[in-house]
């Protein structure tokens, strides 16, 4: 049996010195055989609800645009939420937070205030109504077609379409890793068939529901995650003596894990960057903006987003943070790694059936950030490459058809992928993110906000965001992937609009069409 050294809250060693893991987390306790049933309950709810709007949406669903957009008509709270519940999955509560929370302590808060004010707030503000408008002037529904039209590049929309297809992946892949550790360790299942088990019931989503039926499955996602995160913030702290406790005792192991910047400042400034910047460029959030109705829908939304942000966000990593305190540990190899932080503070802290309301509250997260991520990637295979570049003429129905067989290739490679446990949740994540986000970033943000911005300048902003992007992870491994991703973005962001000014000016008529103000 594995053994695990236990320090007392001042470091020193605890008695007896060593202790069985199975001791320290008691799984054949009792404790699941006596509350299991809540936590099925809790579970069996939720996926019958998913079942239940999916099909209900079906009937919606009438046309490619319905499909793949809501027929550009979802109100402020559906896409407030879907952009929320997209933002934050399991990669976050269980990952990032974990592993974060781990290194930065209460510090790694910080994150969650920047993916606030500045991956929802902020980015509401620069791209919400802009991307509405200029996607339908252009006629716009995926992002590949946003870089064809806006710069008249064929190019463009097939090097976007295919970036999206295999970097977006490792990310999907990541998502599933973090749900199926959560449920190994709530659930007692083997971690392959929590994984599988996540990917049927996401393909049933977005199957018969398409994004309509996505949006209205987040906003019933969005709610339990308000509540799972409110109820689990108040049985941690519980758990740990109240608040003033919790604070004191992580001071007593090391006073930097409550200092302002946390022991890695540096490190702590590139993560806060790439989870509040590169959503800016991630097509899975920027397509909230393609379905929005209205102006108005976009300010209310804004307000929506950033509150829910700010509550999701900051409670994740702030629970993170108190991993130490709560298992009683100095080494996260002591439960199996960084990935499993999360899942055991949560089974050693939370009641039975809490357990199995924080589950729907980490699989509601995450199933919204896959059906995002499942749909956002099929579209850029059948609309932008085979409908736009090789079968023009192929009809809508086609294409719907299409999409829906790409959606099962997609999440059948992403779980292969997660199921090889290749990396950390928190590189992979970090690692797609920042490439994506790296090359996309700079041509579609000057692309909506300036003018100027002209073909020759986005083809060599997104050329250096991907091609520095992969020169360092060649050189330095994928461990710095924050880093490299931070970089990425922000090569994209200087080159785009540099060399957009020493080329010729972009058309005219295309501006203006593209610039027209809409509703």
């Amino acid at each position: 049996m594995p053994y695990t050294l236990l320090r007392s809250m001042d470091g020193s060693m605890s008695e007896p010195f060593c202790r069985p893991r199975a001791a320290q987390f008691p799984r054949q306790n009792g404790r699941t055989e006596g509350g299991s049933l809540m936590k099925w309950v809790f579970l069996s709810l939720y996926l019958v609800a998913i079942v239940v709007i999916a099909v209900l949406s079906s009937r919606k669903v009438k046309s490619l645009n319905d499909f793949h957009l809501g027929g550009r008509n979802v109100g402020p709270w559906l896409s407030a939420f879907a952009y929320g519940t997209t933002y934050f999955s399991a990669v976050i509560f269980v990952g990032y937070a974990g592993k974060l929370g781990w290194n930065f302590g209460t510090a790694a808060s910080w994150i969650g205030i920047g993916n606030a004010l500045i991956g929802s707030a902020l980015a509401w503000a620069v791209l919400g109504n802009r991307t509405r408008t200029m996607t339908q002037n252009l006629g716009a529904t995926t992002m590949p077609e946003f870089f064809e039209m806006r710069y008249d590049s064929k190019f463009l929309k097939i090097a976007v379409a295919l970036v999206i297809f295999v970097f977006l992946v490792p990310y999907s892949a990541s998502v599933y890793q973090g749900l199926g550790y959560l449920f190994e360790s709530t659930f007692g299942l083997p971690v392959e068939v929590c994984m599988i088990a996540m990917a049927v019931f996401t393909l049933i989503a977005v199957f018969l529901g398409g994004y309509l039926g996505s949006v209205l499955i987040d906003f019933v996602q969005g709610i339990v995650m308000i509540a799972g995160v409110c109820l689990m913030m108040i049985f941690l702290f519980n758990k740990m003596g109240g608040v003033q406790t919790a604070f004191s005792s992580l001071e007593a192991i090391d006073p930097e894990l409550v200092s302002a910047v946390g022991p890695s400042p540096l490190n702590l400034l590139w993560m806060v960057c790439l989870t509040s910047f590169g959503v800016w460029g991630l097509p899975q959030m920027v397509h909230k903006f393609y379905a929005i109705r209205d102006r108005r829908s976009v300010r209310i939304g804004a307000i929506v987003s950033t509150l829910f942000a700010t509550l999701i966000g900051g409670c994740a990593y702030l629970a993170g943070s108190f991993s130490r305190v709560v298992l009683n540990i100095s080494d996260p190899a002591a439960v199996g790694g960084v990935d499993k932080l999360v899942p055991e503070m949560l089974f050693a802290s939370m009641p039975e059936w809490m357990l199995g309301l924080i589950v729907v509250l980490v699989l509601s997260a995450s199933m919204s950030t896959l059906q995002s991520l499942v749909m956002v990637s099929s579209s850029a295979i059948a609309i932008d490459l085979v409908k736009g570049v090789f079968k023009p003429n192929l009809s809508d129905k086609a294409v719907k058809g299409l999409m829906r067989g790409l959606c099962a290739a997609f999440v059948v490679v992403s779980l292969i992928i997660a199921l090889g446990q290749v990396a950390e949740i928190v590189t992979l994540m970090s690692m797609s993110w920042g490439t994506v986000a790296g090359c996309i970033l700079g041509p579609y943000l000057f692309g909506v906000v300036s003018k100027r911005a002209n073909k020759r300048g986005a083809i060599c902003g997104f050329s250096a965001g991907l091609l520095l992007s992969i020169a360092l992870t060649i050189a330095l491994g994928t461990g710095q992937a924050p880093m490299i991703g931070c970089l990425s973005m922000l090569a994209s962001v200087v080159v785009t609009p540099l060399v957009s000014l020493l080329a010729p000016a972009p058309d005219q008529a295309l501006i203006a069409c593209a610039f027209a103000k809409g509703k």
